[in-house]
């Protein structure tokens, strides 16, 4: 009996997926194995939404391989000292993982690499499994190690060949091997998360994504932006988590047409922010480019913010959302982040990880990158622009119809009136008044 082990990550899914494929080509027996990592656990404790997925997500993972013979392998503990401890077990040949970009999938994978080694144990790393496109796959002309820019990013993205999906195994033989019971997300999270939470994993995913393909996909162009429409998909955790496979998604996407195609280009900014923090590494923390004058510190605003009483309802309406649900459409996210950073003057890195603490899609590539481009220290080319939250409620919530379901204590106001509630004389203990100052007030 030959073994190979799976070594599931934020590849949580048997359809199209490259490290569960090799492994079941190469070997008649598989482990498909999860390790709930104590590092990665004491960090993500403050993220009660993600867990919750995750716990959903790995519960329809499993159920997914019992359909078809096999289980999955659960442990707790560091993952090189698990990975290790079954490949000796078993005597595995080999380790199977989807290739990440993050700085905790870099040490993992040195850890697991020079860990496996002693064992006589190879470590193959798939490309192109958390995203459409190798992060290392496309490089500019002119050398460097990463497109800074977007748009020719995106056209040599288009240009590129990319894999057809995997099917998924029809059956699998898994060795009889230990494995702990999941855990509640209660006992992993430090605290509660959003009321109106939605959990799944790729079961629930593929649904989603055919119901989004059968029609809904065709006016993302024109919905998209509009936070009341409720015109996105909703695939997003579904990505982050790899239940879907972004080049599924993208495959099955139909280009020709112009909802499809934004809807395209929305996973292309996906891959070309993971490709910038697969070359730069050290900018989920730090500037990619300086910023332009120092941060603020100012802890009022800051509440205020966070708890979405900033006296503009479209604001305020994003950010109670984000609490509620744990989810935020594009737009509101962009207006928040401009708000806060622009406007405010507060550290980029504070929003980011007010975000990461709640949205259930906190993706460290996207967030961090989507944050600094607001914030001007990304790669953003209009690094000066600032949305003005009553300009941007006259183009995207003209009815007020986001604002009026989020900041209900409002909803009394007519039309788009609820914008600017101080006209409308609301007392202070109902609704604050603004806390800065806009044109068009």
């Amino acid at each position: 009996m030959t073994v190979s082990i799976v070594l599931f990550t934020r590849d949580l899914r048997v359809h199209d997926n490259p490290a569960l494929s090799a492994a079941c080509r190469e070997a008649t027996a598989v482990v498909p194995l999860f390790v709930l990592d104590v590092d990665l656990l004491a960090k993500v404790r403050e993220a009660p939404n993600r867990l919750r997925f995750l716990i959903a997500a790995l519960h329809e993972l499993d159920d997914a391989l019992r359909a078809r013979g096999g289980r999955l392998i659960l442990r707790h503990g560091r993952v090189a000292d698990e990975v290790e401890r079954v490949a000796r077990e078993l005597g595995a040949h080999t380790v199977h993982v989807a290739g990440d970009v993050t700085g905790y999938s870099r040490v993992r994978e040195g850890r697991l690499r020079e860990r496996l080694s002693r064992t006589g144990c190879r470590l193959l790393v798939h490309a192109a499994s958390i995203t459409a496109v190798d992060p290392h796959g496309i490089r500019p002309d002119t050398g460097r190690g990463h497109y800074a820019v977007f748009t020719p990013y995106f056209r040599r993205w288009l240009e590129t060949p990319m894999r057809s999906p995997l099917p998924a195994p029809a059956t699998l033989s898994v060795p009889r091997l230990r494995s702990v019971t999941l855990p509640d997300a209660a006992e992993l999270s430090a605290g509660p998360g959003s009321p109106e939470l939605s959990v799944g994993g790729e079961t629930t995913g593929r649904k989603l994504l055919e119901h989004w393909l059968s029609g809904p996909v065709t006016g993302y162009a024109d919905t998209k932006d509009v936070p009341a429409a409720d015109g996105t998909s909703g695939l997003s955790p579904y990505l982050h988590f790899g239940c879907l496979s972004a080049a599924e998604v993208v495959s099955r996407t139909d280009a020709s047409d112009t909802g499809g195609l934004a809807f395209i280009r929305q996973l292309a900014w996906r891959d070309f922010y993971h490709q910038v923090l697969a070359d730069r590494p050290e900018i989920a923390e730090s500037d990619y480019r300086p910023a332009a004058e120092p941060w603020r510190a100012d802890p009022h605003a800051v509440d205020a913010w966070i708890t979405g009483r900033t006296g503009y309802p479209l604001v305020d309406a994003g950010l109670r959302q984000l609490l509620a649900q744990g989810v935020m459409p594009g737009r509101s996210r962009l207006i928040a982040a401009s708000f806060l950073v622009k406007t405010l003057r507060v550290d980029w890195r504070v929003g980011a990880r007010h975000f990461e603490h709640w949205l259930v899609d906190g993706d460290v590539a996207n967030n961090r990158l989507n944050w600094q481009w607001m914030a001007g220290t990304g790669t953003d080319t209009r690094s000066s622009r600032v949305l003005n939250p009553l300009r941007q409620a006259e183009r995207f919530d003209p009815d007020g119809d986001y604002a009026r379901r989020w900041v209900p204590e409002l909803a009394h106001l007519p039309g788009a009136e609820i914008h600017r509630p101080w006209r409308a004389g609301v007392p202070a203990a109902d609704y604050p008044p603004p806390i800065v100052e806009f044109n068009g007030m």
